[in-house]
């Protein structure tokens, strides 16, 4: 799952971009408004964590924008603890939720999983297709209640699809949720990976539509 984090904070920038990438995420960063706003309006991201305070364009205007231009991702903004007015502003701009500053990791961390659960219609943070199992909490799969051992770009392409199981998934649109912006992207890559996931997964799980992609699907 692709993350963008616009936060004009170099240290705070580098922490939360850190964690994320620890969770398991791919992850984009902006250190102010215009440049948060064209990468969240031309790159594909499965969520973002905005910061309101935000020099050359603030996180409010970025964030009408996006909603306004059809951008549909999840987004978290980050608001001082002592402007309850910067909270209201931003779920009326459409933000999905919001952390307080000063925050603890594990929070932005917990509800970045919820938003990235409800916008794949998920209630939990264990999701199913068959006997495979992921915790994307604990970052652990299981089939058949067996734990399995997978690299980052196994988890993170498994996750992906989980996450959009029974779903036709593109090449083209997996590279671009596994890699950040300035990865040599190359498609054939996620051929390599897709083979390697199918030698631990149950036969058949991953089905190649050709010409279009691939299905995961247990039925």
């Amino acid at each position: 799952m692709r993350i963008l984090v616009v936060e004009d904070d170099t240290d705070l920038n580098k922490q939360l971009n850190e964690a994320l990438t620890e969770a398991g995420y791919v992850v984009d960063s902006a250190f102010d408004g215009e440049e948060g706003h064209f990468l969240g309006d031309t790159e594909p991201y499965d969520a973002v964590v905005l910061d309101i305070g935000l020099p050359q364009l603030d996180g409010i205007s970025v964030l009408e924008n996006w909603r306004r231009d059809g951008k549909a991702m999840p987004v978290l903004i980050l608001t001082a603890r002592d402007r309850w007015s910067d909270k209201v502003q931003g779920i009326d701009a459409g933000a999905d939720d919001y952390v307080a500053k000063p925050f603890h990791m594990e929070e932005v961390l917990a509800r970045l999983r919820a938003l990235l659960r409800r916008a794949s219609g998920h209630a939990s943070n264990e999701i199913e297709c068959g006997p495979i199992r992921l915790d994307a909490r604990a970052g652990k799969v299981t089939v058949d209640g067996a734990a399995i051992k997978l690299t980052s770009h196994e988890f993170r392409l498994l996750s992906y699809m989980m996450h959009h199981k029974g779903e036709v998934i593109s090449r083209t649109e997996l590279t671009e949720h596994m890699y950040d912006q300035d990865f040599d992207r190359d498609s054939n890559t996620i051929e390599v990976f897709v083979g390697r996931l199918r030698k631990k997964l149950p036969e058949d799980c991953i089905k190649t539509i050709r010409g279009l992609g691939y299905k995961l699907d247990m039925a």
